[in-house]
């Protein structure tokens, strides 16, 4: 049985440790809350974006765009899986790594090459301790993504695909639903999925029929600078997602850290107590024998 001691030093390095998870639950909450209004920001602009693309798309007709383009052999599969720079977020990183081996194990059973891209340090990190080859790694914004960071993965991405490089690109993150609950999200965006533009189509063209537009450039040339920023926007949302989805899940498991640490601290106590009670005892017995013998 440990000593009285021993007791005393467990309690008090736990409850050093519980201070320090209650202080990260605080910087994640207050975090969560301006990670969350930006992207319930983002979504109505991301919806938007691709109704307008698709009443574009319907306007320009049959058109031969790259990023619309589908490669009729894919031999190669870009995977880019989002997670965060740091870790203290329970199954954050982990549960959207797993779907991302999960993809690659489909894909080379397919008969398909798979090229890496990751976003975040903790994908980047497992990578390449399984020695896989990453083709490009992007860092340091997983908790305020920014919209130059989109852009620079979305022409690194789209250049891949337009020199065919990459034959699709999927991207794997957990989606915002509430702080509780993260939803990992699959999400192929190269090619731009033409039945996408076709499901939203049917909208674009009920707009349309409300009113006449006049198209000013030709609506062949407004898809050919959609395309890309829509490219970027859906990457933009997905790094806002995880960003929210990180934060959520960090204050998560820093409370169900500070619970776990107070009830291991209560044990330690009750064992603490019924040590020091056993030590008394011992000593009143002790004496109560010294008495004895002296009479």
């Amino acid at each position: 049985m440990a000593s009285t001691q021993d007791l005393k030093r467990r309690v008090r390095s736990i409850t050093n440790t519980r201070k320090l998870t209650k202080a990260m639950e605080l910087v994640a909450s207050a975090r969560l809350r301006r990670a969350q209004s930006r992207i319930e920001a983002m979504r109505p602009y991301a919806d938007r974006m691709l109704e307008l693309m698709a009443g574009v798309s319907q306007a320009a007709g049959s058109v031969r765009l790259p990023l619309l383009q589908t490669h009729e052999d894919v031999k190669r599969v870009a995977i880019v899986p989002v997670t965060g720079d740091r870790g203290l977020a329970g199954a954050f990183n982990a549960q959207v790594l797993r779907r991302a081996f999960v993809l690659q194990r489909e894909a080379q059973a397919a008969g398909q090459e798979v090229i890496w891209f990751s976003a975040g340090k903790k994908a980047a990190s497992s990578l390449r301790f399984r020695r896989l080859e990453i083709g490009q790694a992007w860092t340091g914004f997983s908790d305020r993504p920014a919209y130059a960071d989109a852009q620079n993965m979305a022409h690194e991405l789209a250049e891949a695909y337009v020199n065919e490089k990459v034959d699709r690109v999927v991207v794997v993150y957990n989606a915002f639903v509430s702080p509780l609950v993260q939803q990992v999200t699959v999400r192929e965006i190269l090619p731009i999925p033409t039945e996408m533009l076709q499901r939203d189509a049917d909208e674009a063209e009920t707009q349309r029929l409300a009113g006449d537009f006049i198209y000013e450039p030709e609506p062949e040339e407004i898809l050919v600078r959609l395309l890309p920023v829509y490219l970027e926007t859906e990457l933009y949302r997905a790094l806002l997602e995880s960003a929210a989805s990180e934060q959520g899940a960090r204050m998560t498991a820093m409370r169900n850290a500070s619970k776990a640490a107070g009830e291991l601290i209560d044990s330690l106590t009750l064992a603490m107590n019924r040590a020091r009670q056993a030590e008394i005892t011992q000593e009143i017995l002790e004496v109560v024998a010294g008495a004895d013998a002296l009479t």
